[in-house]
């Protein structure tokens, strides 16, 4: 069962990958070169979990979620980022969720959370607004001080 199952989802990983990279040429510019690369890397990672099961020689099962309460953690901490986007703006609710994310699965070592929170928020926006000049939405403090300034 689990051989069959890693292969229909590799399969789904690699359809909905050629998919993206496929929409993506409809971008004007170069603006659909970062969803191509993600839905080609997408499409590479779904035929390597597929080959990948392909080659294993034996059909072993195995519990679909190993650790359910984490599992269920990760879809909260989720779902809490998503609804704070808005409120509080991309940049502010992603570092957030970095910072978050690993306290709240059982990470305690919160200079290395926050390290790593700067270090990838910083990435962010050097790929986003200074490689890619695609700016992502203001943060919601810094759109209050154009309009009441």
């Amino acid at each position: 069962m689990e051989k069959r199952q890693d292969i229909v989802l590799g399969l789904i990983f690699v359809g909905i990958g050629i998919f993206a990279a496929w929409m993506a040429t409809s971008y004007k510019g170069a603006s659909g070169t970062y969803p191509m690369v993600l839905g080609l890397v997408l499409t590479l990672l779904g035929a390597t979990v597929s080959i990948k099961a392909l080659r294993q020689p034996t059909d072993q099962p195995r519990a679909l979620v190993s650790a359910p309460a984490k599992l269920v953690t990760a879809a909260l901490v989720s779902t809490i980022y998503v609804a704070l986007v808005i409120p509080l703006g991309f940049y502010t609710a992603s570092f957030l969720l970095v910072l978050a994310m690993p306290l709240a699965l059982g990470f305690r070592r919160l200079v290395y959370a926050l390290t790593v929170a700067v270090v990838f928020m910083s990435l962010i926006y050097l790929v986003f607004s200074v490689l890619l000049e695609k700016p992502l939405p203001r943060e919601l403090i810094l759109s209050l001080n154009a309009v009441g300034g």
